[in-house]
This record gives structure tokens, sequence and C-alpha cells, in this order.
């Protein structure tokens, strides 16, 4: 592992000089850089080339990171101290499953924005956690301190959250590979066939900028298994879906192409009916109920378990 120059690691830049050794496996320059600095993910990587934190023995920006590095060549990458956030800490509840020193299990409520963006601007659970753990600040990125994965506003259940570098760059990779469990539990209008597997692209949907679609091209392989675990009356049934990818709205887009879109999903979903339910939703009734997976230190296996929130009763 290459040492930093400089001095002071929160005050000052970190340039790192890395020299590539022949031999060498890597096909790509941002491979083989992430392999030498294990606590940068390729993604941080190229964003710091975009930026010009990357440069040749001459001191010119590198930015194109697909060619295959050359034996002898020096690269300087420089990280740039943190830059101020206006993201400040704020004292909301947390319901922790799991705490130790490098990462955080908790059981997300349906209402909590994950992280500051248009319109959200404080009150999320990047606040929350900046609160409750105050070196929290700068873990793998200012603006999503300790975040590896995110739930939508109003889906409930099981989020984890690292609290060291270390650990955020293990949590990134698991997810990115696949390497865990993650099932949840939804309710839907109709009934599906008992059990099942969908896999295909999701993408934006082509006119409705808001809403993801199963698209044929330019999309991101989504594959989710479901199985019903009970018919409901009203129509309703619950059921289970476990992704082995987590796309952006993957198990309501995948429910809502079988025609049995979630219960007060007001994006894919069927709003007039669920007015006429006994029991209106308020929100869209998917649940991240159980995530597994190996510490990302230790290699322990852990299994974090959300109970379900109150708007599930009528349907349990």
């Amino acid at each position: 592992m290459p040492e930093p120059d400089g001095e002071e690691r929160m005050e000052y830049p970190e340039t790192f000089t890395l020299t590539v050794e022949g031999g060498t496996d890597a096909r790509r320059l941002d491979q083989w850089l992430a392999k030498r600095l294990p606590e940068l993910t390729r993604s941080r990587i190229q964003a710091l080339a975009r930026q010009g934190c990357l440069t040749d023995a001459e001191g010119r920006p590198v930015t194109k990171l697909s060619a295959a590095p050359i034996p002898g060549a020096i690269f300087m990458l420089t990280l740039p101290p943190a830059e101020p956030t206006d993201i400040l800490p704020e004292d909301i509840p947390l319901d922790v499953l799991y705490e130790d020193d490098d990462l955080l299990a908790l059981n997300k409520p349906a209402g909590l924005v994950v992280h500051p963006a248009c319109g959200h601007s404080h009150g999320t659970l990047v606040n929350a956690l900046l609160f409750h753990c105050p070196n929290l600040r700068g873990i793998g990125g200012e603006q999503r301190p300790g975040i590896v994965h995110r739930l939508d506003m109003d889906t409930s259940g099981v989020m984890v959250v690292a609290k060291t570098e270390r650990a955020h760059h293990a949590l990134v990779k698991a997810f990115a590979e696949h390497s865990l469990t993650k099932t949840y539990c939804a309710i839907l209008h109709g009934v599906p066939p008992p059990e099942g597997t969908l896999e295909n692209l999701i993408g934006r949907h082509p006119t409705h900028r808001q809403k993801m679609a199963i698209v044929r091209d330019r999309g991101r392989r989504a594959l989710t298994h479901w199985r019903v675990q009970a018919e409901l009356s009203e129509g309703l049934s619950r059921v289970e879906c476990c992704i082995e990818t987590g796309r952006t709205h993957q198990i309501r887009v995948h429910m809502a192409s079988l025609g049995t879109p979630i219960v007060g999903d007001a994006l894919y979903g069927k709003p007039a009916l669920d007015r006429r339910l006994n029991h209106p939703p308020q929100r869209q009734l998917l649940h991240a109920r159980l995530l597994a997976l190996a510490h990302p230190i230790t290699g322990k296996p852990l299994r974090f378990e959300a109970p379900f929130p109150a708007d599930f009763a009528p349907y349990l």
C-alpha cells in the first residue's frame, strides 16, 4: 500500500505516487488503481480523474481510465481535502438494530428521505446519522456519509451504514457483487403466480422522467425472485421479494409489470383502487424485511430483520 505524501490528513491534500510494475494483469487503469488503493472505489477514482486529480509523471491530467496500465508508468493521485458541507446533524430518533465500530444497521421508517436532495435539504437519514455518529462525516463522500445503499422515501425497513472508510469500501463491493441477501415484503393489488423470477433491463422511462421502466437496451440488469405468502381479502396478496440487484424502483416496476402493482404506489400503482380499500394506504406498502451479509471487516455472518411497521398490520 503506497504511503501518502503530505502532512495532516484532514487539512491538506493527500498525494499518492504509484508506479506500474511489470506483470500486472489489470485490463483497465481504474481497476489497477482501485487494487492499489483499496480504500477508494472505482467510481470514486473515476470522479477524481474527472476533477483533474490524477496526473502522469509530467503532471498532465489523466482522464482515460479504460486503457490498460503500462509497466513503468508513474501516476500521482491527489485526494483534495473534504469540502465544507452544510449538512447539519439533527436529533432525529433512529431505530438501531445493530451497531459496532464499523457499521450500523437500522430500521428506516417510511417517510424518511435517505440523503439531502432537491426539496429535502434537512430532516433526512443523513442528518440523523451525523448526530448519532459524529465521526461519520466524510466517510464515502461529504454529501452521503456512510451511505452504501438506499431505500425510497416511502419504503421502510433494514438499511446498513458504514462507519469507517474500510467498511464503506467493503460494503460497496458487497452490494456491487450481490454477495448478500435482500428480502422485501410487499402488499399487492391482485395475486401473481405462486412464485417466479423476473430478469430484464430497467432504465429511465422514455417519456415519464420520474418513472423507471423495463427497457430493451440502455438499461441495467435487474433480477427479482418472488413468492406469494398469502392471498388476502379485497383481492390483495402478500408477497416476498428477494432481489439480487438493486435498481431504482426495481420491485415496484417488476410487480407492476405482472399486473399486480404494490398497494399505495402512486407512481406505478392503482390509486383509485387504493382509495376503495377498507384501510386506504398512506404510502407504498413495501418493507425491506431482511438483510443478510458478511461483516465488512471480520467476515462474520450477519442477519438483520426489521419488524413490520404498524401500517402492515391489517395485511398480516
